[in-house]
């Protein structure tokens, strides 16, 4: 793959737009599924519980997360009108549990201490200011929630060629190190590692990837 279809990669990857952008978030749902349920598992999901996803891509998995437990209200937001689009139309047959937003990406436009759960998969890269954005998250957690951010590790990110294009990289010291200067308290680090193809479409790799569930 040339450069520049490399930038347009990260640039869909960062932001899925269009047609191009419906096939990247299918492959998107492909490749970080095992990363998406090991979070939801992280998450203990239980009856009732008000449940945040940041970044659903094409939200091909909610269906799992509503059979975690009886009663499950679901809220995915993102800042991609097109996985907006294609995530509401994925789950039409779950509309009554299921609300999907649209927002700028800053700022979550919901009110203090919303949501029981709350959890993100390989977006923190694209986090402009990571401290402030985690004291958002913070701010519309319940003072009892769990908040399950989810990573690829810097070692692994780098070797991949699109990482060079607005992507910023963590291992898993930095981002805790990260996390402790926000409002919350405590955390617990998993790391694990999965054989899965590249986004690039022409080899398996070994992903390296790190969980941390972090509480108030």
């Amino acid at each position: 793959m040339d450069k520049e279809n490399v930038k347009m990669l990260a640039q869909h990857l960062a932001n899925p737009q269009g047609e191009k952008g419906i096939e990247i978030g299918e492959m998107m749902n492909d490749t970080n599924i095992g990363m998406t349920l090991e979070s939801i598992h992280a998450l203990l999901v239980e009856d009732k519980e008000n449940i945040l996803e940041i970044g659903h891509g094409n939200a091909g998995h909610v269906e799992n997360i509503l059979n975690k437990a009886q009663h499950i209200r679901y809220t995915g937001i993102d800042i991609s009108e097109t996985m907006h689009n294609e995530a509401r139309k994925l789950n039409e047959p779950f509309k009554d549990k299921a609300n999907f937003v649209l927002y700028a990406g800053e700022k979550l436009p919901f009110g203090d201490k919303v949501f029981d759960k709350i959890f993100t998969v390989n977006t923190v890269y694209f986090w402009q200011n990571p401290v402030e954005y985690l004291n958002e998250i913070y701010r519309v957690l319940k003072d009892t929630g769990i908040f399950v951010l989810t990573f690829g590790q810097r070692d692994f990110m780098e070797k991949l060629p699109f990482t060079k294009f607005g992507f910023t990289l963590y291992n898993t010291d930095e981002m805790e190190e990260t996390v402790s200067q926000s409002h919350f308290k405590r955390m617990k680090i998993s790391e694990r590692e999965e054989q899965v193809k590249s986004k690039t479409g022409d080899e398996t790799i070994t992903r390296n990837y790190t969980i941390l569930t972090i509480k108030k």
